[in-house]
């Protein structure tokens, strides 16, 4: 079994802001992907079902952002899973908004949720960094990530990028990490098209006749 953590702040007032897309993922996939009801345990809301041929349990830790890790770490240890099982969606600060990365293990970027998790099952299971941007002012952090979505970005990189993380999850969940950053990015910045092709020149070469040339003997 492969767990899917998405991580955000629970209740109403916390719907929508930057800090809970790790949640918007996670319930995109469940709907995408046709998963069974939410229902409520290890201190957070679950659900499963199978992306490419694999159990998958999403999970969304209801202990709010700062104690991530109680809830994780006890559906770990419940289904008796490694840390390497676990995958984890979070908004990070110091990407570009819609830009992704995917790695394993690491520091915790001064991610609170991050950090609660390192500590209750250690540092090697697999990050998946949603960039949300940075507000320019570390004073100003706290106030950014708990405020909602600007509304260009609604209708923006926001829901491609939300889309893309469930549409390609299937690559995630058979493990080809690589493809799966890459093709999420690839929907969220597509490349340029490539400049067409000049059509080959055509080189028209005209015919010269002779005068022993029977066509062009007049009234033969």
């Amino acid at each position: 079994m492969l767990v899917l953590a998405g991580l955000g702040n629970p209740g109403t007032k916390y719907e929508a802001t930057r800090h809970n897309i790790g949640f918007m993922v996670v319930d995109e996939i469940a709907d995408a992907h046709g998963f069974s009801p939410w229902r409520a345990r290890f201190q957070g809301m679950t659900t499963e079902g199978l992306i490419a041929g694999r159990k998958v349990l999403l999970l969304k830790p209801m202990t709010f952002m700062n104690e991530s890790g109680r809830s994780v770490g006890e559906t770990l240890r419940f289904f008796k899973l490694d840390p390497g099982a676990l995958t984890v969606f979070y908004d990070d600060l110091d990407l570009a908004p819609g830009k992704i990365r995917v790695k394993t293990g690491g520091g915790a970027g001064g991610h609170n949720g991050i950090r609660s998790i390192d500590a209750h099952i250690g540092k090697d299971y697999h990050r998946v960094r949603l960039g949300i941007g940075h507000p320019g002012d570390k004073a100003k952090v706290l106030g950014y990530v708990l405020s909602q979505f600007a509304k260009p970005e609604l209708t923006g990189w926001l829901p491609a990028l939300i889309e893309s993380c469930a549409r390609e999850a299937p690559a995630l969940a058979a493990g080809d990490t690589a493809k799966y950053m890459s093709r999420v990015s690839q929907a969220v910045f597509p490349p340029p098209p490539k400049p067409a092709k000049p059509a080959p020149e055509t080189q028209t070469t005209g015919t010269k006749t002779s005068p022993s040339d029977p066509s062009s003997t007049e009234g033969a």
